[in-house]
C-alpha cells in the first residue's frame, strides 16, 4: 500500500537560491562586509589581543603575531566556501569580529553560519546579535530552506547562543572531527524557512529601541522570544 512507502513532502514553488558573493549587510548596530586581510587583519589582531579563549573551540588560533594572523586570513579568504565576513560594531565604528557562511548547498537550499569569532568588545552587544539576524535574514529571504549552526559539543556558550538565536537542537554527531589533535563531538542546530517569519518578529522586537532602558539593559530576553519558535531544546543546557 502507498502509505507503507512514505515519501517526502513535494517541494513546489521553490527556486534554487544564489550563492553568497560580496555580501554587504547594513543594520542599525552592525554591518558586515567581505573580510579583507589588508584592511582587517591588523585591526582584528589588536581586538583579539589578550583574549586567547576566543580560539579555544576554533580550528585555528591563537595567533602568536599579527603577521601569522595576516597569513592565515590571506589564505582563508581565497575560496568561496567558507565565505568570510568582517563585522563592524556601528556603535563604536570599529571592526570587532568576523564570521563565515559555509557548507553552502544551493541545490538543497541549505547554508551554515559558523567560524564565528567575536572580540571581547563585541560580545554581549546589540551589534553581536544584529549581525546574526542580518545573516539569517539574508539566507531566508534569498531562498534558503535550512540555516545551520554547528559547534563543538563541549562549547556550552555556543550551544546557549544557538538556542537564544532561535536554532532548534537536532542532536550530537559523535567523533565527528579531530580538531587541533583532539576529538570533537559536534552539536547540530538549525532553523528552517517556515520558522523564519516568527523568528524575524522575535529579533525585531528584541532589537527595538523600546526594548532597552536608558542604561542599555534589555527588557525582554531574546531567548524568551525565540523559545516560542524553537521545536526542540538542547538537553545539555538543562543540566
Amino acid at each position: 500500500m502507498a502509505d507503507e512507502r512514505p515519501l517526502g513532502v513535494a517541494v513546489t514553488n521553490w527556486r534554487q537560491p544564489l550563492r553568497p558573493e560580496g555580501l554587504v549587510l547594513q543594520g542599525t548596530y552592525a554591518a558586515l562586509e567581505p573580510l579583507d586581510p589588508e584592511r582587517h587583519a591588523a585591526v582584528l589582531f589588536r581586538a583579539f589581543e589578550g583574549a586567547d579563549e576566543v580560539w579555544d573551540y576554533m580550528p585555528v588560533g591563537p595567533f602568536a603575531s599579527a603577521a601569522t594572523f595576516h597569513r592565515w586570513m590571506r589564505d582563508a579568504v581565497v575560496g568561496s566556501d567558507p565565505m568570510f565576513l568582517a563585522i563592524t560594531n556601528r556603535e563604536t565604528d570599529a571592526v570587532e569580529g568576523f564570521c563565515s557562511l559555509l557548507n553552502i548547498l544551493p541545490a538543497s537550499g541549505s547554508i551554515e553560519v559558523g567560524f564565528i569569532a567575536y572580540a571581547p568588545a563585541l560580545q554581549r552587544t546589540r551589534a553581536a546579535t544584529e549581525a546574526q539576524f542580518l545573516l539569517m535574514r539574508w539566507a531566508f529571504e534569498t531562498g534558503y530552506r535550512r540555516y545551520e549552526w554547528k559547534c563543538n559539543a563541549l562549547n556550552r556558550p555556543s550551544r546557549r547562543a544557538a538556542e537564544r538565536l532561535g536554532f532548534s537542537f537536532e542532536g550530537v554527531f559523535r567523533q565527528h572531527m579531530v580538531v587541533k589533535g583532539r576529538n570533537r563531538d559536534t552539536a547540530w542546530f538549525a532553523a528552517i524557512d517556515s520558522e523564519w517569519p516568527s523568528l524575524k518578529e522575535a529579533f525585531q522586537a528584541w532589537l527595538a529601541p523600546s526594548n532597552f532602558d536608558t542604561a542599555g539593559r534589555q527588557r525582554e530576553r531574546l531567548g524568551d522570544l525565540t523559545a516560542l519558535v524553537r521545536v526542540s531544546s538542547d538537553p545539555a543546557l538543562r543540566r
